[in-house]
């Protein structure tokens, strides 16, 4: 049975190796393991230790307590009264529109910031 941090530390993996661009077989291979064990990590099939996941954090270039963050609220439980999910970058869509908004040239990008809190405010 998957246990909710072995779920929540494995979305975490694939947020950040997606986020990057990274495939699962590239993750792998600076690990050192095959690509099928990367998406039973991902999954929470199968829980990472702490020195993989050491390795891990290493090849996606973060910290080992970024796979933690988020986990102080209860599985499936909102962290504000604004129905925002608790892990908004399980949202693929959330991830792409992140991308592509550090794409854009930082003086375009804060006037669209700017524009995006107009909106949220007149919401």
């Amino acid at each position: 049975m998957k246990h909710h941090v072995d779920v929540h530390v494995g979305k975490r993996v694939r947020h950040r190796r997606w986020v990057l661009g990274m495939t699962q077989q590239k993750l792998a291979e600076k690990v050192g393991i095959k690509f099928q064990q990367i998406q039973k990590y991902e999954t929470g099939m199968n829980r990472i230790s702490a020195s993989r996941l050491w390795e891990i954090a290493d090849a996606l270039g973060t910290t080992i307590a970024f796979f933690f963050e988020g986990l102080e609220t209860a599985p499936g439980e909102n962290t504000n009264a604004s129905d925002m999910p608790a892990d908004i970058l399980a949202d693929r869509e959330a991830l792409e529109l992140v991308r592509s908004y550090y794409a854009i040239p930082e003086n375009q990008r804060r006037r669209l910031f700017e524009l995006a809190r107009v909106l949220s405010d007149a919401a």
